[in-house]
């Protein structure tokens, strides 16, 4: 796939490293997610401390990538925008994102959906990343 800059194949493939990982906890460890969703709907200091880091990634991400060029670029800033979205909504809006996410890990069906969208996501994300072409190198 070509794109317009190198940086958006070097983000693709972070972020289908993360994603992919992220899948394969949640088929090997699906337990883990439902855990991790009840510690944050306890701890009030942990939601805001990880909302205050999402938060930041997202708008570093945002700011060093938000280009609109083709499809991968589109992408992969996309996921940014919605990585500082989220750290927004953690914020502002804990409890609705908290319920969202308790539903999301209810079960381990569903986690290991959740587990098998990601492990697809994230290998789309690599064989992009990996098999594309930037235009501009800078």
């Amino acid at each position: 796939m070509d794109t317009f800059a190198v940086t958006t194949l070097d983000f693709a493939k972070a972020y289908g490293v993360y994603i992919l990982v992220t899948g394969l906890a949640g088929l090997f460890a699906p337990d883990r997610w439902k855990l991790v969703m009840d510690d944050y709907a306890r701890s009030p200091g942990l939601t805001y401390l990880t909302a205050v880091i999402v938060f930041g990634l997202g708008l570093v991400l945002v700011m060093l990538h938000n280009l609109w060029t083709d499809p991968l670029a589109v992408i992969v800033s996309l996921i940014g925008w919605i990585v500082l979205i989220e750290g927004i909504a953690l914020m502002a809006l804990p409890e609705a994102l908290l319920k969202f996410g308790g539903a999301a890990v209810a079960s381990h069906s569903r986690v290991r959906l959740w587990a098998i969208f990601a492990l697809i996501a994230g290998a789309i994300l690599l064989a992009a990343a990996f098999t594309g072409h930037a235009t501009v190198t800078a």
